[in-house]
This record gives structure tokens, C-alpha cells and sequence, in this order.
């Protein structure tokens, strides 16, 4: 069942759970996480970079789509950090159902135009819109865009960042970071924080970074108001460790020997998140 980001987003939060956008770079990862949502009964989102669409092909994406208008799980195709406009008009125009504006890193009012003006073009052709206010930290040279140090959701600015721009979810920076943590790092997310901007915004709120959190952080701020949160490190790690077990015990060469265990491993992990956000079951609400 395909969606937008909005049809899937509006029951999580009128229901208090989340859904989760896991990132796929690969068609056998794209099967193992519509495998593990249909088995859970879980909406989810199929999130790719740029980068990773680079990586896969557009010629992908048509596959990927029909995947999703089969599929018995809700399912929506996220434009996953979009950086300008040209590449939010080349997102639509490939077929995406929801896309990432995201201009975080520049000041307030360039990142409100921005927004817009996404916003504008974007929900003229039914597509919805995630934007991000804060900025998420990173971990290593592996992770997507991030600062050194967190510079967290202030309230008032994103009750007005959504006002003004009209995007139908809000990425937030309450704590976390993108990729893994290292050991000179601990996580901690500020839920109050989170509390003061769920009551504050009427829009879903998501949750970046949430890999390798610990697990009752992430739960806690599932039910206090983030209805999205993003994981692409922790089922990655997943998949290609056990390739690396695979390949380094039998020395098979064949993807479909190969990539069975992967996918198994992918799922055990996505099935986990799955739980965790509470999303287990959920596909009845759409």
C-alpha cells in the first residue's frame, strides 16, 4: 500500500507510536525490510539519500515503488535529506511520495524560504513534506550531515517554523546524533525538551539518529510525541557483518547464498525497532 509521508504519519500520531524509515541502498536490503514490516503488520518508510539513490540507479526506483503499491504493509518513499530545490523537483519527479528539505544548517529565515518554497510545489502534486529545525550531531566521517555539537529545537522557533512553511512533519534535535556512537561519546536525549515541542507544534515529529541509541530512550520519546524516527547504521551493520561471516566461512560467491543470511540478519534488527516504536500491528489503522 503506497502512501505519503503524512497518511502514514497523521495515525502514529493521533496514536501515539512510531513509524520507522529504515535507509536502503540495495535491493536485497529493500526486501528484507518489506519482508520484516509485512511479517510485524507495521507501517514503515523506505528512506534513500541521494547518495544512495546515486548508488542504486533512478532506474531502481520504479521497482522499489510497485514493491511498495503490493506490499500489504503502508508503505511511503522518503526523499531522505534533500539538501536544495532542484533535488526536491528531481524527487517528485521520480516518483517519491514524501521528501527532505533540509536546510538546517543555515540561518532561521533561509531555512524557512527554503522550506517553502518546497512546501509550495511539493503539496501541489500530493506530495508531502518533512523539513528539520536543530541540527542532529554526527559520530564519524560515515555519517550523513551533522555538527560536532548539537544545537538543539528551540520551542517558539518551531511552533513559527511550521507556521511559515506549512511542512507536514518536523525532524527535531533533542540529543541524538547520526551513526554510531563511539565509546568517548554517551547518548542522552532531553525528553523534556521533546515534551515542551510536542505540546507546542501541531505537526508530527521525527526523530534523526536513532541508531544505537539506548532502547529506553527511544521508546520513552516514541510515546512522548515523535512519530518518525529515522534508522539506516544499526541494520546496515546488521546486513553486512553477516556478509562478512558468510563470506568468510563458506567463500561462496552467489548472491543468492549470499544475501539470504544478510537479509535474515536485517530483519531480526529491523523487527526489533519495529517493537520498539510501538508500530507492531499498526498497518489496521490505514
Amino acid at each position: 500500500m503506497l502512501l505519503t509521508g503524512n497518511e502514514l504519519l497523521q495515525p502514529a500520531a493521533a496514536n501515539n507510536f512510531a513509524v520507522p524509515a529504515f535507509n536502503i541502498s540495495d535491493y536485497s536490503m529493500m526486501n528484507a525490510v518489506f519482508e520484516a514490516c509485512e511479517e510485524k503488520k507495521s507501517p514503515h518508510i523506505i528512506a534513500i539519500h541521494p547518495d544512495e539513490v546515486a548508488h542504486i540507479g533512478r532506474d531502481v526506483l520504479p521497482a522499489i515503488i510497485d514493491r511498495a503499491r503490493v506490499s500489504s504493509a503502508p508503505t511511503a518513499i522518503h526523499w531522505d535529506h534533500g539538501a536544495t530545490f532542484e533535488q526536491a523537483l528531481q524527487a517528485i519527479q521520480y516518483g517519491f511520495t514524501s521528501v527532505m528539505i533540509d536546510a538546517s544548517l543555515e540561518p532561521f529565515e533561509e531555512n524557512v524560504a527554503l522550506s517553502k518554497r518546497v512546501v509550495d510545489v511539493a503539496h501541489a502534486v500530493g506530495v508531502s513534506v518533512e523539513a528539520e529545525l536543530g541540527t542532529i550531531g554526527k559520530t564519524d566521517g560515515y555519517a550523513e550531515a551533522g555538527t560536532d555539537d548539537i544545537i538543539y529545537t528551540v520551542p517558539a522557533d518551531a511552533v513559527r517554523f511550521v507556521q511559515e512553511t506549512g511542512v507536514d512533519s518536523l525532524a527535531v534535535a533533542i540529543g541524538t546524533r547520526h551513526g554510531l556512537y563511539p565509546s568517548t561519546l554517551t547518548p542522552e536525549l532531553k525528553l523534556d525538551l521533546l515534551d515542551e515541542i510536542d505540546a507546542a507544534v501541531d505537526a508530527p515529529l521525527v526523530l534523526h539518529g536513532g541508531s544505537n541509541n539506548p532502547d529506553a530512550e527511544i521508546r520513552e520519546a516514541c510515546r512522548r510525541g515523535i512519530n518518525k524516527v529515522n534508522i539506516s547504521s544499526d541494520i546496515k551493520v546488521a546486513y553486512f557483518q553477516a556478509m562478512r561471516e558468510v563470506l568468510r566461512d563458506t567463500g561462496h560467491r552467489e548472491p543468492n547464498v549470499i544475501q539470504p543470511p544478510c537479509e535474515a540478519a536485517l530483519k531480526t534488527v529491523a523487527a526489533a525497532k519495529i517493537d520498539l516504536f510501538g508500530a507492531a500491528g499498526k498497518a489496521s489503522l490505514y
